[in-house]
């Protein structure tokens, strides 16, 4: 590589890295709770699993569960219907529409009995605070969109960062830490030996969140392309009467169309995910991998009938991967654990690339002003000269 080149490379990763590293150390401060949110709420209390039943299999409807919550909240509508993906548990989404953002209320029920089990908060608690911080920095979509875009320029400064240690480390042996050397040097080495070590980590992270925050936009694409084709019989009929026809009904149904798979979630008619005049039943695997892949199908809400089954697009797909990568869930607590060891590192490698620059910079302002001193003197005695004459 040439020197022009590995400057061009050495600039993209040094402004890439200012521009992205005060949002990334948030990022990561925020994104280490989450990490463990499950498990802080089982040990605060706020999360509350339904009651050990043995011997029990029998489940309940979940139009029982859903008539009591409507019943708690009358002046509100379902939003959504899911399954817990590790109890016996149903959670019932209310907000003050179908197509409502925000939740109003989010009810947890044990499917054995259809019994409440927990009115879980909304808006509010510190995990609310931190979770809107590193989603959308309580600015909503225009929040969301500037985050995916420092996460993308993260990705260039890792990269980049890659390309600039391979040319640094062409002469010496990888890792090596200058010891002998001047204490920024020293810390200089271990910033880059911390970051080549952790560099394909940081691009996991910083890709899949970066794919997260576009979550938004394509379900919106899937909605007013292939989602659309899919209702375009139904198009300009009223939507359906509320409330529906029972959601245990196309539960069943979706689940006799695509046998073997199990219910993630069903969303209600005139939600974010499905149609006026459907329930959009969402199925699922029973394997690691395709437990996160859903299957969307269709169910009229007025007669209970299959209307059309489809699988989700690529780029939907790519998601639903993406959230569990991102934040290390597909292989229990030992694998959270170790997404938290390498969140440090990465706030440690974001902390030092900051405090190395500021360095930097106060010794180019000291060298421009030991030069400046260096040509005063010079300048003086010419114009003395000059006088003289």
């Amino acid at each position: 590589m040439s020197h022009l080149h590995f400057q061009v490379w050495y600039r993209i990763h040094r402004w890439t890295s200012l521009v992205c590293t005060l949002s990334l150390l948030l990022l990561c401060v925020t994104g280490a709770p989450l990490i463990l949110k499950d498990e802080i709420g089982v040990w605060s209390g706020t999360t509350v699993e339904p009651p050990a039943l043995p011997g029990v299999t029998t489940r309940a409807s979940i139009d029982a569960m859903v008539d009591d919550a409507r019943r708690r909240r009358p002046g509100d509508v379902v939003r959504y219907v899911s399954q817990s993906d590790d109890s016996p548990a149903w959670f019932v989404s209310l907000g003050t529409r179908a197509d409502s953002n925000d939740a109003t209320a989010v009810y947890k029920y044990d499917a054995r009995t259809g019994l409440l089990i927990h009115d879980i908060e909304q808006r509010s608690g510190a995990m609310y605070l931190i979770r809107k911080l590193h989603v959308d920095l309580f600015a909503g979509l225009p929040g969301t969109l500037f985050i995916g875009a420092m996460g993308f320029m993260f990705v260039v400064s890792v990269v980049s960062g890659i390309v600039v240690y391979g040319v640094f480390m062409r002469r010496l042996p990888f890792g090596t830490v200058r010891r002998d050397r001047a204490p920024r040097l020293k810390w200089l080495d271990l910033h880059n030996l911390a970051g080549i070590a952790t560099a394909a980590w940081l691009c996991v992270v910083g890709l899949t969140g970066t794919i997260n925050t576009l979550a938004i936009p394509l379900l919106g694409h899937w909605q007013s392309t292939e989602l659309a084709a899919m209702t375009a019989p139904w198009r300009g009929q009223p939507p359906v009467a509320a409330p529906p026809r029972g959601a245990q009904q196309a539960l069943d149904t979706a689940m006799r169309a695509v046998p073997g798979m199990q219910v993630a979630f069903v969303g209600y008619p005139g939600s974010r995910f499905s149609t006026p005049h459907h329930y959009m039943v969402f199925l699922r695997g029973d394997t690691t991998l395709t437990s996160r892949l859903l299957q969307p199908v269709m169910v009229d809400a007025q007669t209970g009938a299959l209307s059309a089954t489809a699988r989700l697009p690529w780029y939907l797909t790519a998601i639903l991967i993406a959230q569990p990568l991102h934040f290390g869930d597909y292989g229990g607590f030992p694998l959270k654990v170790l997404w938290i060891l390498l969140d440090l590192v990465a706030i440690a490698v974001l902390v030092s690339g900051l405090c190395l620059w500021w360095k930097r910079r106060d010794a180019v302002r000291a060298r421009i002003d030991a030069l400046r001193l260096q040509a005063a003197p010079s300048a003086v005695t010419t114009h003395e000269a000059t006088a003289d004459d």
